[in-house]
């Protein structure tokens, strides 16, 4: 105690560590990392867009060798009775995947299973080791006829999006299912020699069988995807894309 009765001197221990305002290490999100959070439940009615990306070790995924170890990827998930690949797209260094599933645990397990399998194909035919997925994919539900179409365009037409195209007379991207939709506005497609399609399944929903061509637009075109993002996370209302023209 202090003269004069003052009250007795607190002493203030630096500390470091523990609960307060900004401990411990900063969040450092990039643009391509899906959230963390809880997904929606997922109603087996509705198709799902998904987006698969690849750490840059594993390098251009537009390659004769990865194609077949996708290819096998696919293959192996025919044994799911509720979980189908219905269209799949190989772009330089991520995955665009048009998949049908019975519930949110059937998409989860389903991809999970395709993921595991196409880096394992993928590590032993680059002979390499370690992981191949940069993150968890990207999940998002189609859920009205012109989000379909404008799914359909922008996930079989990516490889103009992305400029692969150029300099080629190709009408359509032999790394992808793109050779076994029908419904395209030109017909007349033949594969290319020495192609082996990828197995893709039949689709169930009714979204992806007829809903996303009425009868005004019953065919997709070839032409460049000018589909933004937005525009296939959107509503019904969302607008139509260019490669969506139809004949």
């Amino acid at each position: 105690m202090r003269k004069g009765g003052e009250g007795q001197m607190s002493i203030d221990f630096r500390t470091w560590g523990g609960a307060r305002v900004g401990a411990g290490r900063k969040k450092v999100r990039r643009k391509s990392d899906p959230s963390h959070r809880t997904r929606d439940a997922h109603p087996g009615w509705h198709p799902v867009h998904v987006v698969l990306r690849t750490l840059p070790a594993v390098g251009r995924l537009r390659r004769r060798r990865i194609y077949q170890a996708i290819r096998r990827a696919v293959a192996k998930t025919w044994g799911r009775v509720e979980y189908r690949i219905v269209h799949l797209s190989i772009q330089h260094n991520h995955l665009h995947l048009l998949v049908e599933a019975s519930s949110k645990e059937t998409l989860a397990l389903g991809m999970q299973s395709f993921a595991t399998c196409a880096a394992k194909a993928i590590n032993k035919a680059l002979e390499r080791a370690g992981k191949v997925f940069a993150h968890r994919y990207h999940a998002t539900a189609v859920t009205s006829p012109r989000q379909t179409r404008n799914a359909l365009a922008y996930i079989l037409c990516n490889w103009r999006h992305h400029g692969e195209a150029r300099g080629t007379r190709v009408h359509l991207d032999r790394f992808s299912s793109a050779i076994s939709f029908d419904r395209w506005s030109t017909g007349g497609y033949r594969l290319p020699d020495q192609h082996d399609p990828l197995p893709v399944r039949p689709a169930e929903t009714w979204l992806l069988r007829i809903g996303w061509s009425p009868s005004k637009s019953p065919a997709v075109s070839t032409n460049r995807p000018h589909t933004t993002v937005r525009s296939l996370q959107g509503s019904s209302c969302a607008a139509p894309s260019p490669c969506a023209a139809v004949r």
